[in-house]
């Protein structure tokens, strides 16, 4: 039984973060109904399911709120006013134990964090008498900003699996990923490459090839592997030349047969592959290596190898174990992980091989002369069934899932299908997980591009089993969520990206400006959408931004000039429009854009009257003039989309669709759809003349 929307219930979903109304647009706001609000906040924890309930946990939250001294977690921004500690009663002791062992005894005031040590510290605060109230929380002390970008730099975006070369096994590796990098760095004077999510799968059958939903996104995936770089392979036998063997005709399949990137058997053929490598005895010196990193990564690692061995007997989905093994510290599991400690031990040295081979790849990165190097994704959640699920059961919110509501672009809004985190349990926890899954991928990133940005603000909560309208917005402490991603990077010396297309509520991109992210502003977006909606002119661009002229969710560039991207969509039966009305769409916006490259002088003669006519060089040109358009920006970078160097048409994925399009396992192609080698790529003409453009481009 649910209670009408009234004054309570939005009372008591106020003071836990759930909004009970949205905007889709300015000028419109939508009530969430009485059901979506009481279910998400059952998935926080609190029984909304009467009047009578709602009244109890309102005067409970009420008086938690008004006794507690301190929040959970206390942020303070280096060189800035702490306003929660000048906040507290005048007199009141504050002990500060810092992250690196020191100990302060302060008294509260616009002072009292001044000085310390960035880190996140463990403060305990106590009222003066007669009140004696004692608080625990956690102190972020943090830089007031990031890193800045090192000058201007531009790079290039792909999807790795689909950049093969002749020396992967089937799809893109971290050896290619290297080349690559060595490669624009030194012959293209790249400053960066960036990639998609890495993160571990959930395996299957068939693999959801999708790398935005994850088994972990704190450990990598395996699959990415170049085997012959390990180290233990120059000792195995006879047994890998027959592998070698296998793993020719699954690349030549795709390279020169035009088969799809079929990952499973990618995975199977790696996973012999190591079978064998792991048989090779460890070194003194790699044994040592590898015992430090077991040290280091401790129970995470250990949770997540376990997760993966367990995985192997029961199936992929943790949901549908045995009741005993749903739980990481249960006694049954305990038992299991001794049971399997071969297994264990396994998928332990598989995360180590692949964080030293990711390591290795931004190395090379550097080494090539890039400021930044590899820029790495970080997905906006994690499968139900996957690692990460398991192993942090209790920061994740049963039962809902994160999506996003009704809006201009998709009215029946989406549902993602990613348990969302519990604001309340990573507040008091100071964050730990959210702490540590950057840690982990800032150990071998120059920069960090995360997904949907705006989720450090609020997410879409869909109750399970209801449709994405019914949910409702759950807010997340941005300032704390901020403040230790700037903490993070800031000591890793990396950038980080945000990926803020679509919706942006106000105030999320000043913030996150000022703290040093990055946005990210992709050309057929800009527009002057407070104006007459024409093409955003390059100077009224934003400079701290990445900008780009498409990503891996749009079509390529090419495909957009020639409105191939309308006729893809019609074959597929995904256009809700008549055809000609969306063609004529297409071809009216691709000309206004046209029109503005030509009078800017950036558009060739002969150029310009749109590159559906079927002229390689014309749409060549017109390419060039786009990208060119990029560098008159003030953009401190600016991203080519590696497909676009060779004139592929084929978006990577196609969204709203599922098996009609084969996302995610398509190898880089030119024109014709010919898969085109990193060893071809490296040497293509219309790719080096592209990037010239933007090495002739002004400086920033």
């Amino acid at each position: 039984m649910t209670v009408p929307l009234g004054e309570e219930l939005a009372r008591l979903a106020a003071l836990h973060g759930v909004a009970v109304s949205y905007q889709p647009s300015p000028d419109r706001t939508v009530t969430a109904s009485a059901a979506a609000v009481t279910r998400v906040l059952a998935a926080l924890g609190v029984d909304a399911g009467g009047p009578e309930a709602v009244r109890a946990a309102l005067a409970a939250r009420e008086a938690e709120l008004r006794e507690r001294l301190l929040p959970p977690t206390v942020v303070c921004w280096s060189g800035s006013p702490c306003e929660p500690l000048a906040a507290l009663p005048e007199g009141t002791a504050l002990r500060i134990e810092t992250e690196q062992g020191e100990i302060r005894e302060v008294h509260a005031g616009r002072a009292a964090a001044e000085g310390l040590p960035h880190g996140v510290h463990r403060l305990t605060a106590t009222a003066p008498a007669p009140d004696g109230r004692t608080a625990h929380a956690h102190l972020v002390v943090a830089p007031p900003r990031l890193p800045t970008p090192p000058g201007r730099s531009y790079g290039l975006l792909v999807q790795l699996y689909s950049l093969l070369s002749r020396r992967s096994w089937g799809m893109g590796d971290l050896g290619d990923l290297g080349e690559l990098a060595g490669w624009a760095g030194r012959t293209l004077g790249a400053g960066f490459v960036q990639v998609n999510p890495l993160h571990a799968a959930v395996p299957g059958a068939p693999t959801d090839p999708s790398p935005y939903r994850p088994s972990s996104r704190r450990f990598p995936d395996p699959v990415h592997l170049r085997v012959e770089d390990v180290p233990e392979f120059a000792y195995t036998d006879d047994d890998t030349r027959a592998l070698l063997e296998r793993a020719a005709r699954l690349r030549e399949a795709v390279l020169d047969k035009g088969e799809l990137i079929d990952r499973d058997a990618v995975w199977a053929l790696k996973r012999e592959a190591l079978e064998l490598l792991a048989r090779v005895p460890l070194g003194p010196g790699r044994r040592a290596a590898y015992d430090d990193f077991l040290a280091e990564q401790g129970r995470a690692l250990e949770d997540h190898a376990t997760w993966c061995a367990l995985a192997e007997v029961h199936g992929g989905e943790w949901s549908r174990w045995p009741e005993g093994l749903r739980d990481p510290r249960s006694a049954e599991t305990a038992r299991a992980r001794a049971e399997l400690r071969d297994r264990v031990d396994f998928h332990s040295r598989l995360a180590w091989l692949t964080d030293a081979q990711l390591a290795a790849a931004q190395r090379a990165a550097r080494e090539a002369g890039m400021p930044v190097g590899i820029v790495h994704d970080l997905a906006v959640g994690v499968h139900p069934g996957g690692a990460d699920a398991w192993a942090q059961q209790e920061y994740f919110a049963a039962g809902t899932s994160v999506g996003a509501p009704p809006d201009a672009f998709n009215a029946r809004g989406q549902d993602w299908g990613l348990p969302p985190w519990r604001p309340d349990r990573l507040a008091a926890s100071g964050y730990a997980p959210y702490r540590r899954l950057l840690q982990g991928l800032f150990r071998y990133a120059g920069a960090l591009r995360i997904d949907h940005v705006m989720g450090l603000f609020r997410l879409w909560w869909i109750p399970q089993g209801e449709p994405p309208t019914e949910g409702a917005y759950v807010r997340y402490d941005a300032e704390a969520m901020l403040a230790v991603l700037v903490l993070e990077a800031s000591r890793a010396g990396a950038v980080v990206i945000g990926e803020d297309l679509g919706t942006v509520e106000p105030g999320v991109r000043e913030a996150l400006r000022e703290r040093g992210v990055l946005g990210t502003s992709v050309l057929w977006f800009e527009r002057d959408w407070a104006g007459d909606g024409a093409p955003l002119p390059p100077e009224s661009w934003r400079a701290d931004c990445l900008a780009t002229a498409t990503t891996h969710d749009l079509p390529s560039t090419a495909a957009r000039l020639t409105g191939e991207h309308v006729e893809l969509r019609d074959r597929l039966g995904l256009l809700t429009r008549p055809a000609a009305t969306e063609r004529a769409e297409a071809a009216a916006d691709t000309a206004e854009w046209l029109a503005l490259l030509t009078r800017l002088g950036l558009l060739g003669e002969g150029a310009g009257g749109g590159a559906g006519a079927g002229d390689p060089a014309s749409e060549e040109a017109e390419v060039q003039a786009v990208h060119r358009f990029l560098g008159r920006t003030p953009a401190r970078m600016i991203g080519v989309w590696l497909p676009d160097g060779v004139g592929d048409r084929r978006p990577q994925n196609l969204p709203g669709t599922w098996d009609q399009y084969p996302n995610w396992r398509l190898p880089i192609a030119d024109a014709n759809g010919r898969p085109v080698p990193l060893e071809d790529l490296t040497s293509s003409p219309r790719l080096r003349a592209l990037v010239e453009v933007l090495r002739q481009a002004p400086p920033g």
